[in-house]
């Protein structure tokens, strides 16, 4: 009874979801994958760090997300002026009617279901820590009083790979708090075309609400509860571990090019990831070919490739989707 009726409910928020990207579609037309891998990331209780040049729609796609979801969301535009207190808030000093001063704290735009943080990458590195406890504990300490954030709580940050002048890279620790990296390409010819028609007209599409965030939450709640097979945990091992440099089953191709490799929380990752990976498919539970297909979005921001690497032109991409490829291959043959 009790797999009978996790059954019906997986069934069930597939027909959602399916729901919920027809919304989005509507406003942000084409780059399934890239709808895909935000909602993987929503689905998860995670975040996602979206990477491509200006104007491919990552600001639209965040906001049509945050009315699809049902959750409330603030955007903040990272600039090099801006404070830990722009984004946490802070406390100011009132004086009553009767002459009494008390304390009363402003809550800064942390205090939401779904964060944008436009162009992280141009906050200083004290700017961007002000994110690090938020987005691994939903919650922020301020004058030492722990303030939870809204449930549930998501940052979809943003990022340009070409506009790098006064600019500061993000620490390797906040990298790791995202979820997935999404790269967001140029559009097809044919996408492009259905994009202008669609909007420069004399009116637009709009999404409209799907879920709720008690409803995401459930969801959330669900996804964890899928069942993964002994294979698919197995892979997730073999691939994580062999992408550390310094673990002894890591290749030869790994030792040379890669100067650090994936954490436990890279598999964590990947763990909850392929489960969303099969509930967008339609499926209920994944797949080893999840894995391979959610390798790079999970792995590309937890790894580096070494100045010698970087030398000779090898590309972190290509590298590991030949681990990935790997490590189908050693499974199927196990």
């Amino acid at each position: 009874m009790a797999d009978a009726t996790l059954i019906a409910g997986i069934e069930a928020l597939e027909s959602r979801l399916a729901e919920a990207r027809a919304s989005v579609a509507r406003r942000f037309i084409g780059q399934e994958r890239v709808v895909d891998l935000a909602l993987t990331a929503l689905l998860c209780g995670g975040h996602a760090l979206l990477i491509g040049l200006p104007g491919l729609g990552k600001t639209r796609l965040v906001d049509t997300l945050g009315t699809v979801m049902g959750l409330a969301t603030n955007r903040i535009q990272f600039t090099p002026d801006l404070m830990p207190a722009d984004i946490l808030g802070s406390e100011v000093l009132e004086t009553a009617a009767d002459g009494t001063r008390a304390f009363r704290f402003i809550e800064g735009p942390v205090f939401c279901q779904l964060l944008m943080a436009d162009e992280i990458n141009r906050a200083s590195p004290r700017t961007q820590s002000a994110l690090l406890q938020a987005m691994q504990e939903s919650e922020v300490t301020v004058a030492g009083v722990h303030r939870a954030l809204g449930l549930p709580f998501h940052v979809l940050a943003t990022q340009n790979p070409i506009e790098q002048e006064g600019t500061y890279p993000l620490p390797e620790a906040q990298l790791d708090r995202f979820l997935v990296q999404i790269d967001v390409p140029y559009p097809t010819r044919a996408t492009e075309r259905d994009i202008l028609i669609a909007t420069t007209g004399a009116t637009e599409d709009r999404a409209s609400p799907v879920f709720t965030a008690g409803e995401l939450l459930e969801a959330q709640r669900l996804l964890r509860r899928m069942p993964v097979g002994e294979m698919v945990v197995e892979m997730i091992l073999d691939l994580v571990r062999a992408c550390r440099p310094g673990d002894e089953s890591a290749p030869d191709m790994i030792r040379q090019n890669v100067s650090w490799g994936p954490g436990p929380r890279a598999a964590q990752a990947l763990m909850l990831a392929v489960r969303a990976e099969a509930l967008l498919g339609g499926r209920l539970a994944p797949s080893p070919d999840d894995v391979r297909r959610l390798a790079g979005p999970v792995l590309s921001h937890r790894m580096a490739l070494s100045f010698a690497a970087r030398a000779r032109g090898e590309s972190l991409p290509a590298l590991i989707d030949s681990m990935a490829a790997a490590a189908t291959e050693a499974r199927a043959a196990a």
